[in-house]
């Protein structure tokens, strides 16, 4: 699996939550730190690639997955969407920011009227988002907890049709639902989400 795929596939549920930090404030990212995670993640795609693979825990932090995401996967992220923050908060909770273009979002849809929130909204706007990252035997399921643009609560529905525009692809024209159990990458087994820190065992 080349490195691309396995970026978009193992941080699909941290963009997810991203689509979807608190006031605490993070470190600056450093491309040292996204460099740090690239190496890794080679290594986890090696070992994948080996036969039989071998157990093997590789610990991931808030620092380097931020600091990934806005140099080495910069490219990779889907258009309409910028800036992407993630917090790892501990036992499986994680917590997200980006900003959307909502001009671009809303082209692909019809008006809800009056009481659509998108009609009031326009241009890059933040949306964070709360939820839990479960994996077990190499399947993960994210559960969303809240979702806010501009401090306004957004309905799951609505979490929904953003998730599902900026996720499609040619592989998934459907995009990611939201609750939907999902395959990890490179024979991953599980990612425990600890506080600032994942471990990724394969």
């Amino acid at each position: 699996m080349c490195r691309r795929s396995f970026g978009l596939g193992i941080f699909a549920p941290f963009l997810l939550c991203a689509v979807v930090v608190s006031s605490i404030a993070a470190p600056p990212f450093a491309r040292e730190s996204g460099e740090r995670l690239a190496q890794k993640i080679d290594e986890i795609n090696k070992n994948a690639a080996a036969d039989p693979v071998r157990s093997k825990t590789t610990p991931v932090s808030e620092l380097e997955v931020n600091s990934y995401l806005a140099f080495n996967g910069k490219n990779k992220i889907p258009r309409g969407l910028a800036n992407p923050e993630i917090r790892m908060v501990g036992d499986g909770q994680l917590a997200g920011r980006v900003h959307v273009d909502i001009d671009e979002f809303k082209q692909s849809r019809s008006s809800g009227g009056m009481m659509d929130p998108f009609s009031y909204i326009s241009g890059q706007v933040p949306v964070t988002a709360r939820g839990v990252l479960r994996t077990k035997d190499g399947t993960g399921q994210f559960q969303l907890a809240s979702a806010e643009i501009h401090g306004v609560p957004l309905p799951k529905r609505i979490v929904q049709e953003l998730v599902t525009f900026f996720s499609r692809t040619t592989e998934n024209p459907n995009g990611f639902k939201i609750d939907a159990p999902f395959k990890l990458p490179a024979k991953i087994r599980e990612i425990a989400v600890n506080q600032g820190q994942a471990l990724v065992v394969q």
